[in-house]
């Protein structure tokens, strides 16, 4: 049988001007794929684009307004995989339940819940019969924090919005990439003695490269026979 290739295919990337997204896109760049990426911001996505080389094009998108995520796909065309790496870190559900504002609550899933199933009905009629869907939720999910249970309930809810649409939509594949702590723009801010604190106790003892996780985006697109899965990619974290 042939080995597995993104060789001549096309890959989307909704988040992909920076972060893990970007990895994603230039590890199937490496692949031999095209990439589209897509983000909310015009200028990152113009920026991104030309860093990224030959290959790649991309557009703004807002995935909270379904019109916009409408005319992202009909200007990408058709297309075999998808990668959902958008994040709305600000609006991160955070805090005692007693004192939750539910508006903002739900704000907080209006990106990474609502905008990924925006995004897949306005994928659907441009991707590949057996094409590849790829979310992304976080650690969190299986590893729940102090004040953090909404961060763990969304990411749940991304997984099995996988599954279940593995079933619903069958033979096109879908899955999740499950980041633990990974050196992205996110972090910035953070001193790296923190960091450091906060990843020593792991097997593998640092923060993540999103290099490193872009491979589990890779897989999940190449792996033609996985579907309805969730990737951990933790350095060890659900070891201990």
């Amino acid at each position: 049988m042939p080995i597995p290739s993104l060789r001549g295919q096309k890959v989307v990337v909704i988040g992909g001007s920076s972060g893990i997204g970007f990895a994603v896109a230039e590890a199937v760049l490496a692949e031999g794929a095209e990439v589209v990426i897509g983000s909310s911001s015009a200028a990152k996505v113009e920026a991104a684009v030309s860093r990224l080389g030959k290959g790649a094009s991309g557009t703004a998108v807002n995935v909270r307004e379904e019109v916009s995520v409408q005319a992202f796909f009909e200007g990408a065309g058709p297309f075999d995989h998808l990668a959902y790496t958008a994040g709305d870190w600000d609006r991160a559900a955070t805090g005692p339940v007693v004192e939750l504002d539910f508006t903002a609550a739900a704000a907080g899933a209006d990106v990474r819940f609502w905008g990924a199933l925006r995004t897949v009905k306005h994928a659907l009629p441009h991707l590949s019969a057996r094409g590849s869907v790829t979310f992304t939720d976080g650690v969190r999910t299986h590893k729940p924090g102090k004040g953090m249970p909404l961060a763990s309930a969304f990411g749940a809810a991304i997984e099995h919005l996988a599954k279940g649409l593995a079933i619903d939509l069958a033979p096109r594949r879908f899955n999740t990439v499950c980041p633990g702590v990974i050196h992205t723009e996110v972090w910035a801010n953070t001193p790296p003695e923190r960091l450091a604190k906060m990843t020593a106790s792991l097997p593998v003892p640092q923060a993540g490269d999103p290099a490193d996780v872009a491979q589990a985006y890779v897989y999940l697109m190449k792996g033609g026979y996985t579907t309805g899965q969730v990737l951990i990619v933790d350095g060890g974290l659900m070891l201990i």
